[in-house]
């Protein structure tokens, strides 16, 4: 059931970017709109929209915004192909299956979610007297709203998404501190893993906004992408430097297990520190010690099958952190210019860590 829900909102995010505003649907439904005429337009066209279909006529045309719009003042539905570049039919009768259930009241928002449901195609609904456009992709019902609208919501987000994000840095900054002093705790990790959750879930309902509002979200979305850059990348990390010796499954495992974590939940450090194999609310002020897969992220020129091996090598931070060039020296792929770097690194990281902390 999961798997068919995520399938649904897949698709209907790609129906919303089809007819986001600067695309030639949108335009040919805003006409359509302001000419108060109504449709009824299917996404599609395959042998279950061919039975389901009566009268009407054969075009084959291509695919316009005014065509759209000159066609939908005839009586009947629209068949467009799914690539949305050719006008199928036009003026046709639906007779979808009526045993299927619809909540909706209007005969022709009825037949548009009876459609989606019975082809799998997205249908989409132009109301004539309520003056809405309404996309039905399976079993879920999404009414377009004035970009003005879900602009406002955005930047609302957005603003949230930068309180989120600053609260972030300051937790993951104090987190690498206590990793360098050893003195980390189930709590520190818990906190870090639950704010970049946070961030996460804010950040993708912005890009639903995105998505949305089409061209006009074209600013939002450069705002949205210089505050997580970063973000799923640190996920990772910190996953990683604390996942339990085996136990708790990979990281993409624990990862999922933080997704599904309710939004009551989410904010309790305890349940962050179940899904994450740390424990529970009893294990909280327990130490746990860092693998070093965070702190080598930030070494320059630095790559990942060379941290992976300084971390096989050395299984600790406080072991990183002690070695000397010659250890460093000893891993393979770590010649004497990238142990080096890699000793030198660490200690700038070190010392710009701590003087963050107590200065």
């Amino acid at each position: 059931m999961g798997n068919e829900r995520s399938e649904e909102t897949l698709r209907l995010r790609a129906t919303l970017a089809a007819i986001a505003p600067g695309t030639a649907l949108r335009d040919g439904l805003e006409r359509i709109l302001r000419g108060r005429t109504g449709a009824l337009i299917v996404l599609g066209q395959d042998a279950t929209v061919e039975a389901i279909s009566t009268g009407g006529f054969t075009l084959d045309v291509p695919f316009t915004a005014t065509g759209l719009r000159e066609l939908a003042k005839m009586d009947g539905a629209l068949v467009l192909d799914t690539e949305l570049t050719t006008i199928h039919r036009a003026a046709v009768h639906l007779m979808p299956d009526h045993s299927i259930p619809s909540e909706e009241t209007g005969t022709r928002h009825r037949t548009a979610s009876r459609v989606a449901r019975q082809t799998g195609f997205p249908v989409i609904s132009v109301s004539q007297s309520m003056q809405i456009i309404a996309a039905y992709v399976g079993g879920t019902r999404h009414v377009l709203e004035d970009s003005g609208q879900i602009l406002s919501r955005a930047n609302q987000a957005l603003a949230t998404l930068e309180r989120y994000k600053m609260r972030l840095d300051e937790v993951a900054s104090t987190l690498s501190a206590l990793e360098i002093e050893d003195l980390v705790t189930v709590r520190d990790v818990a906190v870090v893993a639950q704010r970049l959750e946070m961030v996460t879930r804010i950040a993708r309902e912005i890009e639903d906004y995105v998505l949305e509002l089409g061209t006009d979200g074209r600013l939002l979305s450069l705002q949205l992408e210089e505050l997580i850059t970063g973000v799923d990348a640190e996920r990772e990390l910190v996953i990683r430097d604390y996942l339990p010796h085996g136990r708790g499954g990979s990281p993409e495992v624990l990862l999922g297990r933080l997704e599904a974590l309710s939004s009551t939940d989410l904010v309790d450090p305890a349940s962050v520190a179940r899904e994450l194999g740390l424990g529970t609310s009893e294990h909280l002020d327990g130490a746990v010690a860092p693998r070093g897969y965070r702190l080598l992220a930030k070494v320059p020129r630095l790559p990942p099958s060379v941290v992976d091996r300084l971390v096989d090598h050395f299984g600790s931070l406080q072991k990183l952190l002690s070695a000397g060039v010659d250890d460093l020296q000893a891993v393979e792929g770590v010649g004497e210019l990238r142990a080096r770097s890699v000793r030198e690194g660490l200690s700038r990281l070190a010392e710009s860590s701590i003087l963050e902390r107590y200065v």
